[in-house]
């Protein structure tokens, strides 16, 4: 049995997919560029290409997978008055349409006993100039707390793990010049080191009794 992991050629994807590698798991991860990650089964997809992401789940609705990690994203940032409404919409096709296109393919083929774990944001109860990228964050709570009931009769756990300001190359992406990124109360940015040790812990053997929750990491920034 194998984990799909997206999002995996950079930031928090990489560390997850590494943490997996790392313990042992068979991982394939999806990403336009190539992680360079030994032990991983690399597939490149733009996720956010029609064509390609329905060739990524004819391929991948074959395969024997045990456990899904969503971590693909993007951030744009605009004050209202100023929004950019395909880059809204890019980042609801990527963080809510792909996802749940992921799911609603691979949810019948899933074993009893399987995780599926999505990256959010702490943003998903709003901030300040991140209008569109929150919406899409906070959708993603209602998708698996729904996805979570359904599941929950086949034991297949649904969870959001929803960090704050992560030190990775989204920080300084010019994408989001709008909002600077702050330092957390506890005086340092997440680690995506965390993010995957959280997101390792829902995957193994004391997650089970986890489902449709949505679990932040923020280094305090929400205090």
């Amino acid at each position: 049995m194998a984990t799909l992991v997206t999002g995996v050629s950079s930031g928090i994807g990489r560390a997850i997919a590494g943490r997996l590698v790392a313990e042992g798991r068979e991982v394939v991860g999806v990403s336009r560029r190539d992680p360079e990650l030994p032990g991983l089964e690399w597939i490149p997809a733009d996720l956010t290409d029609a064509d390609d992401l329905a060739s990524l789940l004819t391929s991948l609705v074959t395969r024997r997978l045990d456990s899904l990690v969503h971590a693909a994203g993007v951030q744009f940032s605009a004050p209202v008055g100023e929004l950019d409404h395909e880059d809204g919409a890019w980042m609801w096709r990527l963080h809510v349409d792909v996802p749940s296109r992921l799911v609603d393919a691979l949810a019948p083929t899933l074993p009893e006993g399987a995780r599926i774990v999505v990256i959010g944001s702490r943003t998903a109860t709003g901030v300040a100039g991140k209008s569109q990228y929150s919406a899409t964050k906070a959708a993603l709570v209602g998708l698996t707390r729904s996805w979570a009931m359904e599941l929950a009769p086949r034991r297949i756990t649904v969870n959001v793990v929803a960090p704050g300001p992560t030190d990775t190359a989204m920080l300084a992406d010019p994408n989001r010049a709008a909002t600077p990124p702050k330092v957390p109360a506890l005086g340092r940015f997440v680690q995506p080191s965390e993010v995957a040790g959280m997101t390792a812990f829902l995957l193994g053997p004391d997650g089970g009794s986890v489902t449709g929750q949505h679990l932040v990491i923020c280094g305090g920034a929400s205090l």
